[in-house]
């Protein structure tokens, strides 16, 4: 099969139509005319002509050809090429993700203890890494801030590990109860037998994939994941994972008992953000919530304490020997 190449296909459209459209216009083309017997791009343009079966010789001059009758010879064995390629690629492709199976799951000390992953490339990675759990995933995710498509993403590939008999168990902290987008992640994933539970203090996001290898955000912040395959860290961090469930409430419990004490935990921690003298933005980070919906915490304790200022809320606080430590029935 002849080749054509994109510098063809540019004369073509540049030169070579144009010339064609002139030969069809006058009938034919002598060929002692200077535009095809003069070395140039309307020489190579009517070679190109010739070679695509465009015009033909017919005695001393040529005549044009109708393009409907040549175009098939040309286009349909590119797109054949096309259609055989795109199929080898994905024989290539299927190939390269046995290739990265294998290298997943190899032990850390074949693999490297730890891999930094950066940017653009991370939600691939987790992908991938979940994709070869067998039978358990752990997930912490602090804050409500997965945005609706991060959640569509999360909830289709949480799924597919559920479907294949994976144990899915996730922790997020109390404020995403109020996240309409996280409600439908929750249904969705428990609905297959997941289980959600939320907690009033801070925690990091973290992921343990058959606790064989966890991933955790880098040093520098959520642009940077690290994957540990350590296996005292792993375990270490299962731990971790462990006892903050254990602390945490079933997301799916709405009675009025359950959300009167998360309401109550969510003070405490307030309170606690308060004496430590933390900055507004760093304790409604630490809440999982706006710093709006922070302030508004607070104005509900200037209003519980009867308080103008937040000097005179910590001041009232601190006479009434408030921590944000009591337990519930102390109060």
């Amino acid at each position: 099969m002849v080749q054509y190449r994109p510098e063809d296909r540019e004369l073509f459209e540049r030169v070579a139509t144009r010339l064609y459209d002139a030969i069809v216009t006058s009938g034919q083309i002598a060929a002692e005319d200077p535009r095809i017997c003069e070395p140039g791009e309307e020489k190579r343009a009517f070679d190109l002509l010739l070679r695509i079966g465009l015009v033909v010789t017919e005695g001393d001059h040529y005549v044009a050809v109708d393009p409907s009758t040549v175009s098939s010879l040309i286009v349909s064995p590119m797109g054949q090429q096309g259609a055989e390629l795109i199929a080898e690629s994905a024989s290539w492709a299927q190939a390269f993700n046995g290739l990265a199976h294998t290298w997943r799951k190899a032990p850390g000390a074949v693999r490297g203890l730890f891999t930094e992953v950066r940017g653009e490339a991370i939600n691939p990675f987790i992908a991938s890494v979940v994709a070869d759990a067998d039978f358990e995933l752990l997930t912490a995710q602090p804050q409500t801030g997965r945005s609706a498509p991060t959640l569509l993403a999360a909830t289709q590939r949480d799924l597919a590990a559920l479907s294949r008999g994976v144990k899915l168990r996730t922790l997020y902290q109390h404020s995403a109860r109020r996240s309409t987008v996280t409600h439908k992640y929750v249904a969705a994933v428990t609905a297959r037998g997941a289980e959600v539970r939320t907690l009033d203090e801070f925690f990091n996001r973290l992921i343990v994939v058959d606790r064989r290898v966890a991933v955790i955000p880098g040093y520098e912040g959520l642009a940077v994941a690290l994957a540990i395959r350590e296996p005292s860290l792993v375990a270490y961090l299962v731990d971790m994972f462990e006892r903050t469930w254990e602390r945490a409430r079933p997301y799916t419990n709405r009675e009025t008992s359950m959300m009167r004490d998360i309401a109550a935990e969510q003070r405490a921690i307030t309170i606690r953000m308060l004496i430590a003298g933390y900055a507004d933005p760093a304790s409604a980070k630490r809440l999982g919530v706006s710093p709006r919906t922070y302030a508004g915490y607070v104005a509900d304790l200037k209003d519980e304490f009867e308080a103008q200022t937040r000097f005179q809320l910590g001041y009232a606080m601190g006479q009434l020997g408030v921590s944000g430590q009591e337990e519930p029935d102390e109060e």
